[in-house]
């Protein structure tokens, strides 16, 4: 008795001509300042997927997507590591863009004491700047708090 093998499916080749849907590999940076003022709570809270403890709303959760900004939460997610940040039970977080594409990431206290900043050599991050509360281990919008 001969078992008979089977070639897997090969994927389709693509089509000569036809271009791959827009953005089907890509981060569309869409955001813009007037898109945060509609957060004001959130309606569901996403689970950080590597920092389990850590929370963010919907409107972080916007600016991760449509901003390119995954990176940006997974920043401030790692700092609650850091000793100093950590303890602190009500944080600002304020990243500042450059013309030149530069940025720098502060986290304060809440009374404007700055405890962690960390200088980021190259962001394409569509805002200017951008502030974050984090506090019960939620990260959220200003106008979400």
């Amino acid at each position: 008795m001969t078992a008979s093998l089977m070639a897997p499916a090969l994927a389709p080749s693509p089509r000569i001509g036809v271009k791959p849907k827009q953005g089907a590999n890509m981060t569309q940076k869409t955001l813009t300042k007037e898109d945060l003022s509609q957060f004001t709570g959130t309606e569901q809270w996403y689970r950080h997927g590597i920092a389990r403890k850590v929370l963010y709303t919907d409107g972080a959760k916007h600016v991760a997507e449509r901003g390119g900004a995954h990176w940006l939460l997974d920043e401030i997610a790692f700092a609650q590591a850091i000793r100093q940040v950590g303890a602190e039970a009500f944080q600002v977080w304020k990243l500042k863009v450059t013309p030149d594409h530069s940025a720098t990431l502060a986290c304060e206290d809440g009374n404007s004491k700055i405890i962690f900043t960390k200088g980021i050599e190259f962001t394409d991050f569509p805002l200017d700047e951008i502030a974050f509360y984090f506090t019960d281990n939620v990260l959220m919008l200003p106008s979400e708090y």
